[in-house]
This record gives structure tokens, sequence and C-alpha cells, in this order.
């Protein structure tokens, strides 16, 4: 671990790692990973589906009667893969191997066997499983979709430092044109389990620990993990995991390019009548600008901009895991986002507790209870 650098000096109130935690990363991984993929969930409304991911900013690449294929304005992949199903449900997560030769390492590593992607797709995948039961794929080789337009961002004057003249500012209320994936966000009953399985199988590592007021001793309850890129910087996360009563999607992130494309785009998802959960702010963790909206099924889904990058030289930070400690600025974080608003997931949040707590066989023990209790109360 020696060469790594502290750089949470004076944004946390605990700085860097205690002598025997947990540090972040593995010594001998099977493969490092390049970045995320793509994932993939199953709607019963997949003409629904397409009309609030076009005002959110995605662009359909492909369109059938069972299957639609969205994506950003980035060369790649598609973002997201939404299949027609019964119900609503997240199904998984791919994540891009540095090769073909990584994804054939990995399924030797694991006993498992390659496969073929969809013509639509691409390239080969070895299919895993994470300790929480989440499906995840390995891809490389994958068809490339060319670039689309971008978004620009506006020229600013800031401060004294004055690059527009004699021009005005008038960004248009449309939707935001996402560009890429940018990570998502799980939960887990078997956090530190899931936790170590990413950084031993994918090579990832982790940028920010947070831990339950008060149960810091007890270990990490939160990590905001990135890809592995050595010298050249990665996003603060590509993975978040959580300690939580039951294996669930929490959110996903879509990088758009500055405030005004994610405030003006906001408006217009808000003008045609969809949900805003908690923006606009700046997050602590990761820095990122951030506006977070619910999909037409009840999926969390976030606009960011501006969002921390680091290469593998440094160690993660570690703070208390608080309600409070969730952004810089903005509006104060609301019970729709904490999960904790009256309706149905916070109903089934609630029978998922009070099932977790009566299973030994889970990390989420009444005492993880009482300090999950206390992040919702801060």
């Amino acid at each position: 671990m020696g060469g790594l650098t502290d750089a949470h000096q004076g944004l946390h109130s605990d700085r860097a790692a205690r002598r025997g935690e947990h540090p972040g990363r593995s010594r001998n991984p099977l493969i490092k990973v390049h970045d995320i993929a793509w994932l993939e969930f199953e709607k019963p409304d997949l003409r629904r589906a397409e009309a609030f991911a076009q005002a959110f900013g995605f662009s359909t690449a492909l369109r059938t009667d069972d299957e639609l294929h969205l994506r950003g304005t980035d060369p790649g992949a598609p973002c997201l893969l939404v299949r027609q199903g019964p119900r609503s449900r997240f199904v998984g997560v791919a994540f891009t191997a540095q090769d073909t030769v990584d994804v054939t390492r990995l399924a030797v590593g694991v006993g498992a066997a390659t496969t073929r992607l969809p013509e639509s797709i691409g390239g080969i995948a070895v299919d895993l499983a994470d300790p929480s039961g989440t499906p995840v794929r390995i891809v490389a080789d994958t068809r490339a979709l060319p670039p689309l337009p971008p978004h620009e961002p506006l020229v600013l004057n800031v401060g004294h430092h004055v690059l527009r003249t004699n021009a005005t500012q008038r960004p248009p209320k449309a939707p935001a044109r996402v560009q890429r994936l940018g990570h998502v966000v799980l939960q887990s009953t078997r956090y530190l389990e899931a936790l170590n399985w990413y950084l031993d199988h994918l090579g990832m590592i982790v940028s920010d620990f947070l831990y339950f007021p008060g149960q810091r001793d007890l270990g990490p309850t939160m990590s905001f993990i990135r890809c592995d890129r050595g010298d050249t910087p990665a996003d603060h996360h590509t993975l978040a995991l959580a300690l939580g009563p039951s294996n669930r999607y929490v959110h996903s992130a879509y990088q758009v390019c500055d405030l005004d494309a994610l405030a003006a785009g906001g408006e217009y998802l808000r003008e045609r009548g969809y949900y805003r959960s908690w923006g606009i702010g700046r997050h602590i963790q990761g820095s990122q600008l951030f506006d977070y909206w619910r999909d037409p099924d009840g999926f969390l889904v976030e606009h960011y901009a501006d969002g921390d990058m680091f290469d593998s030289s440094l160690e993660p930070g570690w703070a208390p895991f608080t309600a409070t400690g969730l952004a810089q600025w903005g509006p104060p974080v609301t019970k729709d986002f904490l999960g904790l608003a009256p309706g149905r997931e916070s109903l089934e949040e609630l029978r998922s507790m009070l099932r977790a707590v009566r299973d030994h066989d889970n990390e989420f023990t009444p005492t993880r209870l009482r300090g999950l209790l206390k992040v919702a109360n801060s």
C-alpha cells in the first residue's frame, strides 16, 4: 500500500483508515475492469419507459416489440437494455473488461463459461452473480455505437475571467442529453462480502468508506468504488454498495455536460409531470452536482455533472454516514430519496428490516438497524 496519496484531508471528520481497517483494494484481483457498460431492466410498458427516457435525455438505439436500447451521446454500448416483462424490475449490471483475454481469464478463474452476446450488442461475456445474488456480466469487444452530437457546455464568465461578451445566455428548457452511464448504487444484506467480491474479482478500489454513526469499530457500511486504471483517472465511483435490509437497486446516475444542462433538463422533466426526488445540489463524496428523478415505474435515476476523477494512487477516505452529510449544499434530503416517504417502497423496506434482523445469515443485525435509523434521523 506504499505510495498511496491521501486526498481527503479537510474533507471528512475522519481523514483516513485506522490501523487494521479495510484497505479498500485487493492485493491480487482476478482482473481489473475498465468501466461500467450498461444496466438491464424489465418493464411491462416499453412505450412509457421510452417516453420518460427521451425526456430524461437518452436517445433510442434499438426499439423492437420486446426490447429497448437507450444510449447517451458518447460512443460505445447503450447505457440501458430494457426488455418486456410482466413487472418492473432491475435485472443486473454489466462491466467492460480491458479485452477478451480478461473475460476468458475471469471465466477460468471462477469456473464459468463465456458466451457470445446477441448480434445487436456483439462481443463476448461471462455471467456471474455477486454474493447478494445480483447478476453481474463482464463483457468485451462489444459493438461501439458512433458518437451523437453532444450538448455543448455554455461559455461562462467566472468572476473577473470574462470569456463571453456581446452575447447572452439563454439555455433552452430541453432534455439534458445524457452523455453516458456513470454509476449504479446497490444495497446488500451481505455488504462486506459483496464489497470484497467486487475488489477480488473485478479489481475495483474504494474511494470513500462511510460508517454508521457511533459504529466505526464495527466497520464500514457503505463504499464508493472506482475502476483501477492505474495513472489514468477514473470516476470517483462506478459502483456504490450500501448495507441494508434487502438486496436491491437504489439508483443509477447519468452524466450531462454542465449545471445549466442539468437544471434546464430538470425544468423540462418537471413541466411534463415527472417527479423530482431530490435536488439540485452538490454531493460530498464524489463532489457531483446532482438532480434525482423517479421514472414512471418508481426507479430512482440521477442527472450529474462535474464529478471527481481519481487515479489509483488515492487511498480511501472515511466519514460517518449521515443524511446531512450527503450534500455540501442544496435542499434538505427528502424522505423520498431516503426511502422513508409513505408508499409501497417504504412499506417493503420496513418488512425487509423485520425479516433481516430475524435472519442471522446476513450482516444486517439489530445493531446495524439501530445505526441505520440514526442515519435517517441525522
